[in-house]
């Protein structure tokens, strides 16, 4: 097997034991003090937002120009002039965050900037954790990255917690780990880099000045600062409006119930990530006929494993809240966990729309749509936070709209510019049938166990799965189970 596949499979795997520790953790710690787990996620999700400012879409441009600049032999030079301006931003990031929260003074009442001595050292270890990750995506090694990605933030979370709640320490003690797991990460990232090739720091800048190639590196980190900010404001949003208008307490509840769905979206993350050199390559080469098989294949399969995901944990959900502490919570809001499962998998349905547009010469036109997600996300929740009742469940509306609408702009686009669309007919076949399988499962009856029905609701669902793909060949699952599959898994 390429090493693309052992790759991407090793990135699901590690991302699978990361959720399993999520979900160890929302299940049997974080139920304790949802307060003190609302805080913890207030403060990640909100330097994630702010991190585009201050990475300014130099991330990108490390596999943008990677191949361009190994041909020269400065790949090394652009990877260290790229630290330099990360620096650089984040003093003038700081520079205007003070001016601001200075001049406007109201918004010194905010909890972002009571926060401010944990928010902003972690944006520029954020920062750096970006740029190394990108650039090890050039070598197609996301695997061993991937523990920094996401597993670090959970054993981050998870240990912060213990350490308040369970050791009896203050918040800052815990606070203090919380920050230094990420730095841990950092470390991990250059180690790991300097693994695969010797890191020789290089700060030059003729390279970077000859042919003006700078203003083509700043255009396009510029545009793509613009895409990002607006695509971590839309996705991280959620967490800061929870936070700052319902209190830290929801702010847990409903970060709990999105942990446990994003379960669905642990598979694409490896893709997404090992893609980015493909699909640089077909389009380079005006590969759209090939594009469009790997588009339609790619989406294909991941909104197949997605949908056996959700629909397991939509039918098992109800049962797994009577073993979680302040289960209740939980149980009350279980509307939020079908809006953003469906809307989650229309965003698997459309594969890596967005990395299409973002390595073609129409890059700009993520800054439309990303920015389009961002404000309609952003207006949309102030409505439903102000103008309903609906809490929770509001905001999962608000961002399903909002995620909806951007995926069904990018889809129109790539169409119109590539001939490349995500979607077939073995979709339907698949929707057709999870549907039955969720109502199978819900309309047969219950044993008095809450445990043996957590296993046996999605058992059926499973089985409905297996069977329904046995005659209609959906998901190619023998590529996935055969002999030389397993044994490449563990070839070094």
């Amino acid at each position: 097997m390429s090493v693309v596949a052992r790759q991407g499979f090793k990135y699901s795997i590690i991302g699978y034991l990361g959720f399993l520790l999520g979900t160890f953790s929302a299940i049997f710690v974080f139920p304790h003090d949802m307060e003190f787990y609302g805080k913890l996620r207030y403060v990640l999700p909100t330097a994630e937002m702010l991190l585009p400012v201050v990475v300014f879409g130099l991330s990108f441009s490390n596999v943008k120009f990677y191949t361009q600049s190994r041909e020269d032999g400065k790949h090394q030079n652009f990877l260290s002039l790229s630290l330099v301006g990360i620096l650089l931003n984040f003093i003038i990031f700081l520079i205007g965050y003070f001016a601001v929260n200075l001049i406007f003074p109201k918004l010194q009442e905010t909890e972002m900037w009571q926060m401010k001595r944990l928010i902003l050292p972690l944006i520029l270890v954020l920062a750096f954790s970006a740029v190394f990750n990108k650039y090890l995506s050039n070598f197609k090694r996301i695997a061993i990255p991937n523990v920094f990605e996401n597993l670090l933030p959970k054993l981050a979370n998870l240990g912060a917690f213990c350490i308040f709640f369970f050791l009896g320490f203050p918040e800052k003690a815990a606070y203090l780990f919380f920050i230094l797991m990420f730095v841990l990460g950092l470390f991990g990232y250059v180690y790991y880099t300097n693994r695969l090739e010797k890191l020789k720091p290089d700060f030059s800048t003729d390279y970077i000045k000859k042919d003006n190639l700078w203003k083509e590196v700043l255009n396009y980190s510029f545009y793509g600062f613009l895409g990002n900010i607006g695509n971590f404001v839309a996705v991280r949003i959620d967490s800061v409006m929870i936070g700052e208008f319902l209190g830290f307490e929801p702010n847990g509840v409903y970060n709990t119930l999105y942990s446990i769905i994003s379960l669905i979206t642990v598979p694409a993350m490896g893709l997404y990530s090992i893609s980015a050199p493909i699909i640089n390559k077909h389009l380079a080469g005006n590969e759209f006929e090939e594009l469009d098989k790997l588009h339609k294949k790619s989406s294909l399969v991941l909104f197949f494993l997605g949908f056996v995901l959700l629909s397991c944990v939509l039918v098992g959900f109800p049962y797994l809240t009577h073993f979680i502490k302040n289960g209740e919570l939980l149980r009350q809001s279980e509307p939020v966990i079908w809006v953003l499962g469906f809307a989650m998998l229309f965003d698997l349905a459309t594969g890596f729309n967005g990395h299409i547009i973002s390595l073609s010469k129409y890059y700009r036109f993520n800054i439309v749509v990303m920015l389009f997600l961002a404000v309609t996300t952003v207006t949309l929740n102030l409505y439903f936070l102000n103008n309903t009742n609906l809490e929770l469940l509001g905001v999962a509306i608000a961002t399903a709209i909002s995620l909806t609408l951007f995926n069904i702009a990018k889809i129109v686009f790539n169409y119109i510019k590539f001939g490349v669309f995500p979607l077939t007919i073995e979709m339907i076949y698949a929707l057709i049938i999870g549907t039955l399988g969720i109502t199978v499962a819900v309309i047969l009856p219950e044993f008095k166990s809450s445990f043996l029905n957590l296993f046996y609701k999605p058992g059926i669902v499973l089985l409905m799965f297996f069977v329904g793909n046995y005659f209609l060949k959906i998901f190619p699952l023998e590529e996935y189970i055969n002999r030389n599959f397993l044994k490449s898994l563990f070839k070094f």
